[in-house]
């Protein structure tokens, strides 16, 4: 099952987000950055949704701020301002994979959760294709050395 971390200040948003998608998805919340980062280093999360607006930490400043201890999870900004800088900021800084507004739509936000999924399965397949290529190459380079030497 994909584990998501949803993030918003507003107790309300986080009950109904975890109320539309407990039964497809298993859903973490947060009210806040420091409480997002205590769940990432407790759990394996796919995929994170953050609200931009919130009192400490804006969401671009929190997906920034995790970049180098969790790169791999899908992040996906929510706001309730269309804001274009925020939204550039989200791309350059933040590495956001999508951009939605509130009111948030459920449907809409189960395809982009199921293709952020996507995305995130296909890197992580990536990598460990890579690996084993890798570790598949030495184990050549080897053999070709010991045919040469003797």
């Amino acid at each position: 099952m994909i584990n998501i971390l949803y993030i918003d200040d507003e107790p309300n948003n986080l009950f109904a987000f975890k109320a539309s998608f407990r039964r497809n998805y298993n859903v973490f919340t947060a009210e806040s950055a420091e409480e997002g980062r205590k769940i990432l280093e407790n759990n394996d999360i796919q995929i994170i949704l953050s609200d931009q607006r919130m009192p400490k930490m804006t969401g671009i400043e929190f997906f920034e701020s995790i970049l180098q201890t969790f790169p791999n999870p899908i992040r996906i900004l929510i706001t309730g301002y269309t804001d274009i800088n925020a939204v550039i900021d989200a791309i350059n800084r933040g590495q956001v994979y999508k951009y939605l507004t509130k009111p948030w739509n459920e449907t809409d936000v189960k395809i982009f959760i199921e293709k952020a999924y996507e995305v995130y399965y296909l890197r992580k397949e990536n990598v460990e294709l890579t690996e084993k290529l890798i570790d598949a190459n030495k184990k050549l380079e080897f053999l070709a050395r010991q045919s040469l030497l003797s």
